[in-house]
């Protein structure tokens, strides 16, 4: 999965979301997650990802566990988690397994998406797990100070609340570091070129052809 093309991850990414959409069985979704998660140990990012996937599986679970209780079945109730899960493991897969700077040159050179939208997609996703690990040493810099977040349902949330202040506040001063480093390097001139090499090779097209009979196939069944 590492070698494979931006570009390839990118249409996995939506042949995914749209195998998600078309399965409605719960072994068919299962066998959908079960193979993201063996690309993912294939291609060496299990434990990049490790406490992301075990997020995803908690929210997936109470996701479906509050369907079941306003009355869907059980059966309805696991496929919306497992939708879930799905759906959002395979954009894990992709950020675990390429550059931003590769997956801004395919956004440009062969989507054809202006470079400042995609660059302002890349760096979004960029900055996520900078923001979970500032979020973190937020809340071990206020815990080191005595902050207890324990107790009652409204004194969480509250502690919430005193997380968001201090990551807005460096979330600002990041973005204007960025605004000043873009303005030095000539952010949106017209000339520009990408060293990363985004070609498709024949394992590209093998894995877009497969893609295709999976979606064909599933389609027909459905």
């Amino acid at each position: 999965m590492n070698k494979a093309a931006p570009l390839t991850k990118l249409i996995l990414t939506l042949a995914v979301s749209i195998w998600s959409l078309l399965l409605y069985t719960v072994s068919g979704l299962v066998l959908l997650v079960l193979g993201q998660l063996a690309l993912i140990v294939l291609a060496g990012a299990l434990a990049k990802t490790a406490r992301a996937l075990l997020a995803l599986s908690v929210f997936a679970a109470a996701l479906a566990g509050l369907q079941y209780l306003l009355g869907s079945g059980i059966e309805l109730s696991l496929v919306t988690g497992l939708r879930m899960i799905s759906m959002t493991e395979v954009f894990l897969l992709l950020l675990a397994t390429t550059r931003m700077q590769d997956l801004t040159a395919a956004l440009v050179s062969q989507c054809r998406v202006p470079y400042e939208y995609a660059f302002m997609f890349t760096a979004a996703l960029r900055f996520v797990p900078d923001f979970i690990a500032e979020s973190r040493a937020v809340q071990e810099a206020q815990a080191c100070r005595g902050y207890s977040a324990k107790g009652s349902i409204i004194r969480r949330l509250t502690s919430y609340l005193a997380i968001v202040e201090p990551l807005v506040l460096r979330a600002v001063s990041r973005s204007e570091t960025m605004a000043m480093s873009l303005a030095l390097r000539g952010f949106g001139g017209t000339a520009r070129s990408f060293t990363a090499n985004v070609s498709l090779g024949s394992r590209d097209y093998a894995m877009l052809a497969v893609m295709v009979l999976v979606t064909a196939g599933l389609v027909i069944v459905r």
